[in-house]
């Protein structure tokens, strides 16, 4: 289980609220977010309410500043956050070219650091889920933006608030229980 603390003010300084679940909306607890402590599992933090907008994986540590966390984000504000289970055994998807798993499919067992070189796929519109908990990068070898996924189908990456024109998926890797 996760646990982790927010603090209205950076170096963990005003009023505080500790969660070990999903929060879609901590305004309801804080007046604003500025720092936070991962005392234990991962989290994905949102710069919007309701697991929406840039969004950071935050595994056990401390992040003083929100800057240095959500790195070049118009928000400096965390205002939700989802809790990652751990996931113990195997890992895979499907990743479609196309909306509503359309177009070329590939499945994908392990990370791949780059999806047009590896996959041989020109972009990425929709998933599906089967096993584990995953993070899409926009850039090849982990890099840039990232959205984190869960068992489901994802029929279009515009139902996360993802335009093909705002990310496209350079690469994918499986968020292992070293959290």
């Amino acid at each position: 289980m996760g646990r982790i603390i927010f603090y209205e003010d950076r170096n963990f300084q005003g009023r505080s609220y500790e969660t070990s679940s999903d929060c879609p909306e901590l305004t309801s607890y804080l007046s604003r977010c500025n720092s936070c402590r991962v005392e234990s599992g991962c989290f994905m933090v949102y710069e919007r309410p309701n697991f929406m907008g840039h969004q950071m994986l935050a595994r056990r540590g401390e992040y003083p500043d929100n800057q240095r966390l959500m790195g070049m984000s118009m928000s400096d504000c965390i205002r939700s956050c989802r809790m990652i289970p751990m996931h113990r055994g195997p890992f895979r998807m499907r990743v479609y070219e196309k909306e509503n798993f359309g177009g070329q499919m590939n499945e994908v067992m392990d990370d791949c650091d780059s999806i047009q070189e590896r996959l041989r796929m020109s972009d990425c519109q929709s998933v599906q889920v089967l096993d584990g908990h995953w993070l899409m990068y926009e850039q090849p070898h982990f890099r840039g933006r990232m959205m984190y996924l869960r068992p489901g189908e994802y029929r279009s990456l515009r139902d996360l608030g993802i335009s093909p024109m705002d990310m496209r998926i350079g690469s994918i890797r499986r968020i292992m229980d070293s959290c």
